[in-house]
């Protein structure tokens, strides 16, 4: 497929409102690299750069080696996927498949033996005659993804493709999307605010805010040592507990609890005595033990797990905590229950940054 290098990209507005900063990325032949942040935070600002449906402020884009900066959208050899489908209501499906070949005037043996592939990979061949009105949201995203398809492009570019589909929708067509990768290794970039999706997709996610990113690396990189406090917020979930602890000795001290550090921690922390940091800790890395005291507010019972939300309460003070904690339970308001915190992040509370 095809090689991507970004590098230093800018999008700077007619009004000087400035939406992407130094923007770096290397994308590998045949990698899935998911965007993800929340609205506004210019990840689809950047996919529209790559796709040359925006310019390019300032920075350099470049495929296969090949300086593509100022290339004509139509001349990228990309294809892309929107949220909204953007098929002709008037044509058939086989015809919304086969548009882009069509205006290329392709031979017409060529267009119909790439339509008919593209409709078997994607489970549409007893749907080409009908209209997109006749077909369900998840279908008519299929159609969209074909159209892409036969254009066998050198990238895949997906703007938020599941947004207007329902849960269950979501992620039978994430699937399809995940298998469509591995059986065209094509090399894909993905562009969504939902963090389950990109937990589930990418090869690699680029996390990011206010038009800054904030790290890239694995799924398991980022849900297991996120860069700084904004990382490790929006990526998890239920998101991580957060809480301003003092490292005095060999402990942490808050208004609420106070914890003895492991070795290893003490050593990471070693700079930091008498200061105060953030404590970051996963719902799910807690478990019922004799730590800390949690008064319940609710609770929500998902099967094999719980979810407990409460307070740390403790001589007048009051901090929220939620808690994922495994099996059913069955804590009703104002129950008392201690628990431990397992694997625990550290945050400098000035700079937001991980701790390491």
């Amino acid at each position: 497929m095809a090689q991507i290098s970004i590098e230093h990209l800018d999008k700077i507005y007619d009004n000087n409102v400035q939406a992407v900063f130094d923007f770096n990325l290397e994308v590998k032949d045949g990698e899935l690299i998911v965007l993800v942040g929340p609205s506004g935070c210019g990840k689809s600002t950047t996919l529209r750069m790559i796709a040359g449906l925006e310019d390019i402020s300032a920075g350099k884009l470049l495929l296969d080696g090949k300086d593509i900066t100022t290339t004509p959208a139509k001349d990228r050899d990309m294809a892309m996927v929107f949220q909204n489908y953007a098929l002709y209501g008037h044509m058939t499906i086989y015809e919304n498949m086969a548009f882009s070949l069509t205006l290329r005037k392709e031979d017409p043996n060529v267009i119909h033996r790439k339509v008919l592939a593209a409709a078997e990979i994607l489970g549409l061949t007893d749907q080409l005659n009908k209209k997109p009105k006749q077909l369900s949201g998840g279908q008519r995203q299929r159609v969209a993804m074909g159209r892409a398809i036969v254009r066998n492009p050198k990238v895949f570019l997906f703007d938020e493709p599941l947004s207007n589909l329902d849960a269950k929708l979501r992620g039978a067509t994430r699937r399809e999307i995940l298998l469509l990768h591995k059986r065209m290794n094509a090399t894909m970039l993905y562009v969504t605010h939902d963090q389950t999706e990109a937990l589930t997709l990418a090869d690699r996610i680029v996390c990011m805010s206010m038009g800054h990113v904030q790290q890239v690396g694995t799924p398991l990189e980022l849900y297991d040592s996120p860069a700084n406090l904004f990382v490790a917020s929006f990526i998890g979930l239920p998101p991580m507990n957060f809480f301003d602890v003092t490292v005095q000795g060999d402990r942490l001290v808050s208004g609420t609890f106070s914890l003895p550090l492991r070795p290893a921690e003490a050593e990471k922390l070693n700079g930091y005595q008498g200061k105060t940091i953030v404590l970051g800790v996963r719902p799910e890395d807690i478990v019922v033990g004799d730590d800390v005291p949690v008064k319940v507010f609710s609770n929500e019972n998902l099967g094999m797990n719980t979810l407990v939300h409460g307070h740390i309460v403790s001589g007048g003070a009051s901090v929220p905590i939620t808690c994922k904690l495994r099996g059913w339970c069955d804590y009703k308001q104002d129950d008392e229950i201690r628990v431990n915190f397992n694997k625990r992040h550290f945050f400098d509370k000035e700079t937001t940054e991980a701790i390491r």
